[in-house]
């Protein structure tokens, strides 16, 4: 049954996102909705899915790296469903929904080797520590979508070529105020998931810095996030700088997240269960 549901997420993924890149070139209010409403099901499916598989294996699904992404995966759909209540922005399905189809696919071909044994994940720490993470990874993956509709708006501007794509984008000053908004929520959750995570690695492997492969690109990527939450706060960067970071800042999450566990050994690594 979990097989089941997962695949009718994943097709109901791939149906909201061909829903969505229609409605990039059909300004239909209804096609957003008939969109909306089939990533939510996806969702309600994929959360099913989760659901029955933590309860086979009493511990959060996050064992390996096929059980991380697809959680992920979840995490941003249902992100990205509240979020455009609030936000109304309904352009932004167009770019997330791809995003979330490719973390989906990507969880079903990846290694199902285990990273951490699943003893770790009965922690309370680890819980905190991988939902704060998820959470603020979902919020920063969507100030990348959005970051990259502020660089195609920009430049659309620049080259005063007013198209199709042009008049479907929101404003420059909205999508910055967006991107804001996203990194602002974001990044307290990060700290806080990085923060558990010191924590729990102390008494497990009794100091909370092992210079872990993960551990590094993860204060890298922590790093990057500071710097564009301070300059955004501090000196007031905007536009084009901060997209840019934003997307630099997704890229160092995405190595962080997936090229640490698959090509670097370590604590949270594939090659380390493999010795």
């Amino acid at each position: 049954m979990e097989s089941l549901f997962l695949v009718i997420a994943t097709l109901c993924y791939l149906s909201g996102t061909v829903g969505y890149l229609v409605y990039l070139f059909r300004d239909r209010e209804q096609l957003h909705r008939i969109s909306w409403s089939i990533l939510l099901v996806g969702a309600l499916f994929h959360g099913a899915a989760l659901v029955m598989r933590t309860a086979v294996t009493g511990h959060l699904p996050a064992e390996t790296i096929q059980e991380a992404l697809s959680l992920f995966a979840w995490v941003f759909v249902v992100t990205y469903l509240i979020l455009q209540i609030r936000l109304q922005l309904r352009i932004l399905g167009s770019f997330v929904s791809p995003l979330a189809v490719v973390f989906m696919l990507s969880s079903s071909f990846l290694p199902s080797q285990i990273m951490l044994k699943s003893e770790f994940f009965k922690s309370g720490w680890v819980i905190v520590h991988v939902a704060s993470l998820f959470l603020a990874n979902a919020l920063f993956t969507l100030a990348f979508s959005v970051g990259v509709m502020y660089l195609l708006q920009e430049r659309h501007i620049k080259k005063k070529n007013f198209g199709f794509l042009y008049e479907r984008l929101p404003s420059l000053e909205r999508l910055d105020s967006i991107a804001h908004y996203c990194l602002i929520s974001g990044f307290p959750l990060m700290t806080a998931g990085l923060i558990t995570g010191f924590a729990y690695a102390a008494v497990v492997w009794h100091s909370p810095w092992n210079w872990d492969p993960k551990e590094i690109l993860s204060l890298v990527t922590w790093i990057i996030y500071a710097v564009l939450v301070h300059e955004r706060l501090a000196v007031g960067w905007r536009g084009r700088r901060a997209a840019w970071l934003s997307i630099l800042g997704f890229s160092a999450t995405i190595l962080t997240f997936v090229g640490a566990s698959l090509l670097l050994s370590g604590h949270h690594s594939v090659l380390s269960s493999k010795m």
